[in-house]
């Protein structure tokens, strides 16, 4: 076969295995395989210089961007229409209804009554993509409406966006670009400087220069509109959805028809309910009139579509005063500001704190003690602050620390971060180590608080976590609170922890980027403490998941004398970390998809989703036609009736516990 051939070849089986990877997590070929025509795919384009813009090789660029130009998109991108209450809907439904009334009385052509469409409000960033000649050409920020910024580049890492459509026509499609929660808390637990919200992470890695920052996000996208079309029509909205399917561009799985405006109240109040159990951020809900005939006699107002309106969840969102500015010490020694608030409802939750990142971000939102700041809480976290809004009160710079608020030690800069350079006696460093080594996913010393930390600290004198071994009995008893059964079983936990599993171990030691996944990973990998400690920074960037920064602040933390005398003193008082081969049990669960909805009064949500696990099966938070089973709880959602819509097993709480007795 020619070259060239065989290139189109690999390009159309390896987008195909994207597909059903990515999109419909449904793995056609092992990794193996996949890395086979892959290898051979570069390898034949390297040889005849031949690159095709679709070719999966080409999601990455290595180029970074001096600026981005700008798009002029084929059609407007509307914004809607937006309400809060359920009065304001009934209103918009009669508006609509009489609109089609009156048309209706003055035309022959008579339009149907009204069907309406509910789908979820993504929170994301509006994303619009032009595929030409089935080729995705070009990829936008909505901007304006009318002008956005060109993004291609970035658009083109996220996995699940085919680069090739079987449409040959012009088209521009709009949806959203997300990161996941999920994906939100991996990034987390090893960045250097952590995300606050998903929302923001999405916008800020479309509109990065670099697209390999992009990548880092490990975004998905979801579509829900077709603005431009060539030679294509549709007569309704879920015919519009399914066409945007059959083009393998990702459609989230719900989207319900309605035939009247109390069924749309009744989908909302499901979905409020739901949506906390999204592994993407949503703030409301979407309705559109079904049917395109009637979207084209209604037209549009000046601002938005006529046909179409937004419910918004309860704010999540408000402004208030800043009080004054915290400066807190943890355990790596990083000292970083919180913002102390005025007290102020913000959906159904009274806020007094909101987070701010470092003096830089201080700097750049312009925050000074008596603003009048936006903040955000976003899936019950403490809030952030978005910038400020204007005020005529009188406000204070926010000074920059120059010495540790715990122990008056001369501060330092490493980038955007404040250091205190005083780990052996600064309060709040030794504090936060002891109890994150006594957490319950580290050592799990049951008993060892922070407020018991602090009492070691200040009364025992303990100044390293070795010794924590090393405490008596007769000293415990001299603490405030402490009598003779508090004091054996915080001993017998600091003795039964000796006995502990590599991965708890090398999570407690506390190495700066590496959170729980990363500790299973390097004893998955290595098997033993002295093979991770010798591990060179070469082979450590061989394991998925483990990237440069990860790799350096393995190597860095093993070379630290005074760390490695620490491990020699753990070592020495006796415990032994122990690496523990995970048998996952043949189960009903084994290699299947489950999803869970409703309360199950046996379990919480979590305990339950870690027994699914241990028993082989993946816990996912939407209904598809790769579920294998529902489980439904007492109240279930709309995804109890998703599943019966497409036949899926159904699992009720007293069949769940029979399955649990077995196992």
């Amino acid at each position: 076969m020619d070259k060239v051939e065989r290139i189109k070849e690999l390009i159309e089986e390896i987008n195909d295995l994207n597909y059903y990877y990515y999109t419909l997590d449904q793995p056609k070929v092992s990794d193996k395989e996949y890395d086979a025509l892959y290898d051979e795919l570069v390898k034949l384009e390297k040889e005849t210089g031949r690159i095709f813009p679709y070719s999966p090789t080409q999601r990455v660029g290595e180029e970074i961007l001096d600026k981005f130009e700008k798009h002029f998109h084929l059609d407007r991108l509307w914004s809607l229409d937006k309400s809060q209450n359920y009065g304001e809907l009934v209103n918009w439904d009669n508006r609509i209804r009489r609109l089609i009334e009156e048309y209706n009385n003055a035309n022959e052509d008579k339009l149907p009554s009204p069907t309406y469409v509910v789908e979820y409000k993504f929170d994301g960033l509006t994303i619009n993509l032009t595929y030409r000649e089935g080729e995705l050409v070009q990829g936008a920020t909505r901007g304006n409406g009318t002008v956005g910024e060109a993004i291609l580049p970035q658009l083109k890492t996220i996995k699940t966006i085919p680069l090739k459509i079987d449409f040959n026509g012009t088209m521009e499609v709009q949806g959203e670009g997300l990161m996941p929660l999920s994906a939100l808390r991996k990034y987390n637990e090893t960045a250097l400087e952590p995300l606050k919200n998903a929302r923001n992470a999405a916008a800020g890695a479309l509109r990065n220069l670099d697209p390999k920052v992009t990548k880092e996000r490990n975004l998905i996208a979801y579509f829900y509109n077709i603005g431009h079309i060539e030679g294509k029509e549709f007569t309704t909205h879920m015919e519009m959805l399914k066409f945007i399917r059959s083009n393998r561009l990702p459609v989230f799985d719900y989207a319900e028809e309605c035939n009247s405006i109390e069924d749309v109240i009744n989908e909302i109040e499901k979905i409020e309910e739901e949506r906390h159990n999204l592994d993407i951020l949503t703030d409301g809900a979407v309705i559109k009139i079904n049917h395109m005939r009637t979207r084209q006699v209604l037209g549009y107002t000046m601002r938005f579509p006529r046909w179409a309106i937004a419910y918004k969840f309860e704010a999540e969102e408000t402004t208030t005063k800043l009080i004054s500015v915290q400066w807190n010490v943890g355990r790596t020694g990083k000292v970083t500001p919180t913002a102390l608030l005025e007290p102020v409802e913000i959906a159904g939750a009274t806020v007094r704190r909101a987070t701010l990142n470092n003096y830089d971000d201080i700097l750049r939102k312009r925050v000074a003690i008596g603003s009048r700041v936006l903040i955000r809480r976003s899936n019950e976290v403490i809030p952030e602050i978005m910038g400020i809004v204007d005020t005529e009160e009188e406000t204070v710079e926010i000074e920059k620390p120059t010495h540790c608020p715990a122990c008056n030690s001369e501060l330092y800069q490493d980038g955007v971060h404040i250091f205190c350079p005083n780990s052996l006696t600064c309060k709040p460093q030794l504090v936060s180590r002891i109890v994150h080594f006594a957490s319950r996913d580290a050592m799990n010393i049951e008993g060892l608080s922070e407020k018991t930390a602090e009492k070691l600290f200040e009364e025992l004198n303990l100044m390293d976590i070795g010794d924590i071994y090393e405490i008596k009995y007769e000293e415990l008893l001299k603490l405030e609170g402490f009598k003779d059964k508090r004091a054996r079983n915080l001993l017998e936990a600091i003795e039964r922890s000796k006995d502990t599993t590599l991965d708890a171990f090398i999570y407690a030691l506390g190495i700066p980027n590496v959170g729980l996944k990363t500790a299973q990973d390097l004893a998955e990998h290595f098997k033993s403490l002295r093979a991770i400690m010798d591990a060179k920074y070469e082979e450590l960037i061989t394991i998925p998941d483990i990237g440069p920064k990860i790799a350096e602040s393995i190597t860095e933390f093993f070379h630290d004398e005074r760390i490695l005398e620490g491990i020699d003193k753990l070592l020495l008082e006796g415990v032994k970390p122990h690496y523990e081969e995970i048998a996952l049990e043949e189960s009903i669960f084994t290699d299947k998809t489950i999803v869970i909805t409703g309360t199950i009064e046996a379990y919480s949500r979590k305990e339950l989703k870690e027994k699914i696990q241990d028993l082989g099966g993946k816990v996912t938070g939407s209904v598809s036609r790769n579920t294998d089973y529902v489980i439904v709880g007492e109240s279930p959602g709309s995804k109890y009736e998703r599943a019966i819509e497409l036949g899926i097993e159904i699992i009720d709480e007293e069949r769940l516990l029979e399955i649990m007795e077995e196992y």
